[in-house]
C-alpha cells in the first residue's frame, strides 16, 4: 500500500461534527441511589435481621480503631454476614483505650500487651500501673510469670534443706 494513500485516508475520516449520525438514545448514569438499592435487595435475599439497641460498633485493626455510634446492624448468622452502617469515625487505640478496656476479650489481651509494651517505650516510667490497661497487664503477667526466687537462694540449695 502506499503511505502517501492512507495518509490522506487517515485525513478525510471524521468521528464527530456535521453530517454524522446523532445517537438514539440518551446515556443514563448512574447514581449511588441503585447501588444501594441492589445491596439492600442483595442483604433481604440472604436474610438480615436488624438488630436494635446497639450503641456503639468498634472494629480493631492494627493500632486504630473504626468506630460506629449509634449504627444500624444487620445480620445474617447463617450466612456468616454482618452489616454495620452509619457514620464512622477512625481513632486510635491509645485515645480511646480507657472507655473501651471493658469490651476487651482475652483474644486482644496479646494486643493490648503490645500496646503496653509501646507505651513503655515512648515514655519510660510515664506509662505505669496507674492506668487501667496497665493494671490489667500487670495482673495478666503475674498469673503467667514464674515467681521469683529469694535473693542468694538456688533451686538445688532449697531442694536440699527439703531433703534434710
Amino acid at each position: 500500500m502506499n503511505v502517501e494513500k492512507l495518509q490522506r485516508m487517515a485525513g478525510s475520516v471524521r468521528t464527530g461534527g456535521k453530517g454524522t449520525m446523532r445517537r438514539k438514545k440518551k446515556a443514563v448514569h448512574k447514581t449511588n441511589t441503585t447501588d444501594d438499592k441492589r445491596l439492600q435487595s442483595t442483604l433481604k435475599r440472604i436474610g438480615v435481621n436488624a438488630i436494635p439497641a446497639i450503641e456503639e460498633v468498634n472494629i480493631f485493626k492494627e493500632d486504630i480503631v473504626i468506630q460506629f455510634l449509634n449504627p444500624k446492624v444487620q445480620a445474617s448468622i447463617a450466612a456468616n454476614t454482618w452489616v454495620v452502617s452509619g457514620s464512622p469515625q477512625t481513632k486510635k487505640l491509645q485515645d480511646i483505650l480507657p472507655q473501651i478496656i471493658h469490651q476487651l476479650g482475652p483474644d486482644n489481651l496479646e494486643n493490648l500487651k503490645k500496646l503496653a509494651e509501646q507505651f513503655q517505650k515512648q515514655a519510660p516510667g510515664a506509662a505505669g500501673t496507674g492506668s487501667a490497661a496497665g493494671a490489667a497487664l500487670a495482673q495478666d503477667e503475674d498469673d503467667d510469670d514464674v515467681p521469683e526466687l529469694v535473693s542468694g537462694e538456688t533451686f538445688e540449695a532449697a531442694a536440699e534443706e527439703g531433703h534434710n
